[in-house]
């Protein structure tokens, strides 16, 4: 259902049994993770959170991650603003 590396793909399914017994498949509330080791980004002119994932992950679809380890709820809020420092989780495996 969800791409491989999206930060979905190993949250639990659960089934959701709709009135008249129909039943439903859905992901359970993905928690979010607390990075164990963290570097840092300083916010420059230009800077798009895609560029910064690609940079640090070499895939701009994982800007997520970027978002997970701050917090963020709305993504271009983490670039709004020159100078600010971003925490980025250390690649995975």
């Amino acid at each position: 259902m969800f791409a491989k590396g999206s930060r979905y793909e190993k949250v639990a399914e659960a089934i959701y049994i709709a009135p008249g017994g129909r039943q439903v498949v859905y992901k359970r509330l993905r928690r979010i993770p607390n990075p164990a080791a963290l570097q840092t980004h300083r916010v420059v002119g230009g800077d798009r959170l895609d560029l910064i994932a690609f940079r640090f992950f070499g895939d701009p679809e994982q800007y997520w991650r970027i978002c997970d380890a701050n917090r963020a709820l709305l993504p271009e809020d983490l670039v709004s603003e020159i100078g600010r420092r971003l925490r980025i989780p250390l690649q995975e495996g």
